[in-house]
């Protein structure tokens, strides 16, 4: 006796097959190839509080004033695509009322630029492309994909060095979770100014160099778990002037206590995070699961029809003799 496996079985084992292994290929080779780093991106963040701000024009500081900040990110798609890493062009400028609307950014109060090269799939840095300035870190213009509930090195540019920003739970931002990091930066020495000297209390001195110092009353960041998108940011930073070897502030440049992303940014950041989100829920979860049910079931359909099909019998052969009699 011998066994034929009918059309049907066949077809269900072969398309159950394909289904199991391509879930597995959603997982292990489109998921992670979907998360990764942009590179044209063209987006503007915005950030506003009050504080003071040091007026040059004026040689003093002004105090309770709304400020603006305003860092336009663009990706440099030619540079990205030679160098297989995400280049990105940042132009950040701090603005008060007067100063706005301007004509051209760099008559803001402070206009700052920047390039920031990245390994599109970690986020590390990438050391390449004319990269300005040089940074370290895990964290800065973004997190990485799939953020832990762990402690992140975030990059403060004015400081010049990384930041511990500590996990501290999650919060929602207009309906849309995402993990709370936070951390701080105590009044730190980052360079030098050439300055008159009665500005920072040395009216015999025409000229002195100055030190500057910084630090942030506190950084918080809300994230996309998934994509590593900022759905909200707030930082306090206060930079200051002192006497060479001095001890205290002589002149404020910039101090406030809570600079965040205004309304309208919360609300781009969101909707964008939750469609990248959603794609990489959709080729890294939905259709994983879909494909691997269906696949399985499929396959064990296939196996029983193939288990129970009937045997067929042998034909019996018969002899061209015929028996004597």
């Amino acid at each position: 006796m011998r066994r034929t496996a009918s059309h049907l079985s066949l077809f269900l084992l072969g398309l159950g097959t394909f289904l199991l292994v391509l879930a597995m290929m959603l997982v292990w080779y489109v998921r992670p190839h979907a998360a990764v780093n942009p590179i044209d991106i063209d987006v503007t963040a915005i950030y506003t509080g009050t504080g003071s701000v040091f007026d040059v024009d004026e040689a003093r500081t002004l105090h309770n004033r709304r400020i603006t900040v305003t860092q336009r990110v663009r990706g440099d798609v030619v540079d990205s695509e030679r160098s297989g890493a995400a280049v990105w062009d940042v132009v950040t400028t701090v603005d008060t009322d007067e100063s706005l609307p301007a004509d051209d950014p760099r008559d803001a109060l402070e206009f700052v630029t920047g390039r920031w090269v990245t390994d599109r799939r970690t986020n590390k840095p990438v050391h390449c492309c004319e990269e300005e300035p040089y940074h370290e870190g895990e964290a800065y213009l973004k997190f990485p994909f799939d953020v832990q509930k762990r402690p992140y090195r975030w990059w403060d540019n004015t400081l010049g060095a990384t930041v511990v920003l500590s996990y501290r739970g999650t919060e929602r931002i207009r309906g849309y979770p995402g993990y709370v990091f936070t951390g701080t930066v105590p009044p730190t020495k980052i360079g030098t100014r050439l300055v008159p000297g009665a500005l920072v209390g040395k009216p015999e001195a025409d000229r002195v160099v100055a030190e500057e110092w910084y630090a942030n009353h506190g950084i918080r960041l809300v994230v996309d778990p998934s994509t590593g998108r900022s759905l909200y940011a707030q930082v306090g930073p206060r930079r200051t002037l002192r006497a060479p070897g001095g001890t205290q502030d002589a002149v404020v440049l910039l101090d406030s206590r809570k600079l965040a992303f205004t309304p309208a940014t919360q609300k781009f950041q969101v909707s964008h995070a939750k469609k990248e989100s959603g794609q990489l829920r959709m080729v890294g979860r939905t259709l994983p699961i879909g494909a691997g049910a269906a696949g399985c079931a499929l396959t064990a359909a296939g196996g029983i029809l193939l288990a129970g099909s009937r045997p067929r019998p042998r034909t019996p052969e018969t002899s061209s003799s015929t028996p004597s009699k």
